[in-house]
């Protein structure tokens, strides 16, 4: 079964995979694509997606996130080597609470500067450490 198998009629992602939306493509191999965002924060910001439709992180077989973090490596390697940013952020949210905006896996790649205003970032306030080791325990019960 081919990737396409896999796509969405209405996602815009699979869209522009399918290339009935333009795109400005950065690269493309059998099971990911990587294009810039057509609404940058910063110069150089840029996704992967896999060609395989899925609403989130959550949803997504391990193949497919899989290879999606080989091409977000890949990508973010290309933009380092070409912008020298002070550093990079890789982004990728799920569910209205983490503002996720197209519901299709996928991994922003962001050049950063030190002082580029973009807020992603939080003070370092130190925690609870008994209510952290109690919810370390309740998240342990729930992995796979």
């Amino acid at each position: 079964m081919s990737s396409a198998d896999h796509l969405d009629d209405d996602c815009i992602f699979c869209k522009i995979i399918r290339v009935e939306i333009p795109s400005f493509k950065v690269f493309e191999d059998g099971k990911t694509f990587a294009f810039m965002d057509i609404n940058p924060i910063a110069s150089g910001h840029s996704l992967v997606i896999p060609k395989f439709h899925s609403a989130n992180l959550y949803e997504t077989p391990d193949e497919w996130v899989a290879v999606t973090a080989t091409a977000i490596r890949r990508l973010a390697w290309a933009v380092e080597k070409t912008l020298e940013p002070a550093g990079v952020s890789i982004v990728q949210a799920n569910g209205p609470g983490a503002k996720q905006s197209v519901h299709h896996l996928h991994m922003h790649v962001i050049p950063r500067g030190i002082d580029d205003d973009l807020m992603m970032s939080w003070e370092l306030v130190p925690g609870d450490t008994d209510a952290i080791g109690e919810l370390v325990e309740r998240i342990k019960a729930n992995l796979d």
